[in-house]
């Protein structure tokens, strides 16, 4: 396994090169990456974002990152494996607008995976804490586990993510806790997803902090 992107996310600098669907505050007050809505929630799809790191990354990959829940209600969501879905780069002017809206990025024209996970948005979210993996072009739910992470008040310190992606499998680790994997036949859910971008999304109106982002490249006989 081999380390090819590492950012601490830890001042302005570090993010300089990033892209921002949709409108946010995008502050550093604890020496970690702090992101909350810019327009009222009542804006609905309007009010929520995506915060996408302009780099392209190989399909075998294993992200990591570091993660407290500030404020919620809310709900927090990595892409990764982005692009569009002719295989254009994510930010070709071939493809439409984006905005944060989710409809875009699920039914858009671009392919995706997407986990969801600190999910304390809508009633039956906070009553049943679960993560979720879905794969686009479709919404497709893909896979499912429990939650860990307690809520925003009594997390206290950041939790450790990872997603791995190898061949036809995604796996979905918290603090070293595996919560999901999937096995993607490439036909029931269609075609089986390449390289691509990643991003940070977040619905309003939740506070975060990411911390600590890193990409490592799979090699043969790398581990899961």
């Amino acid at each position: 396994m081999k380390l090819i992107y590492e950012n601490p996310l830890a001042g302005p600098e570090d993010v300089k090169d990033f892209i921002l669907e949709g409108k946010a505050v995008i502050s550093f007050e604890n020496g970690r990456l702090r992101m909350e809505n810019q327009l009222s929630e009542v804006e609905g799809q309007k009010a929520n974002y995506v915060f996408w790191c302009n780099k392209e990354f190989p399909s075998d990959i294993r992200i990591e990152w570091d993660f407290l829940p500030v404020k919620e209600p809310g709900l927090a969501m990595m892409f990764f494996a982005a692009k569009g879905r002719g295989g254009e780069d994510l930010f070709d002017k071939s493809l439409s607008p984006r905005n944060g809206e989710y409809k875009l990025y699920h039914h858009g024209d671009i392919d995706a995976f997407h986990v969801s996970y600190f999910r304390r948005k809508e009633p039956d979210e906070r009553q049943l804490h679960t993560c979720n993996l879905r794969k686009s072009y479709g919404f497709y739910l893909v896979a499912q586990g429990a939650d860990p992470i307690p809520n925003a008040d009594d997390a206290t310190v950041p939790y450790h993510i990872t997603v791995t992606k190898c061949k036809n499998k995604v796996t979905f680790d918290i603090d070293n806790l595996r919560i999901f994997e999937f096995v993607d036949d490439g036909t029931t859910y269609g075609k089986i997803l390449g390289g691509g971008k990643l991003g940070f999304r977040q619905l309003a109106p939740m506070i975060a902090e990411y911390s600590d982002l890193k990409v490592f490249e799979l090699e043969d006989g790398d581990l899961q």
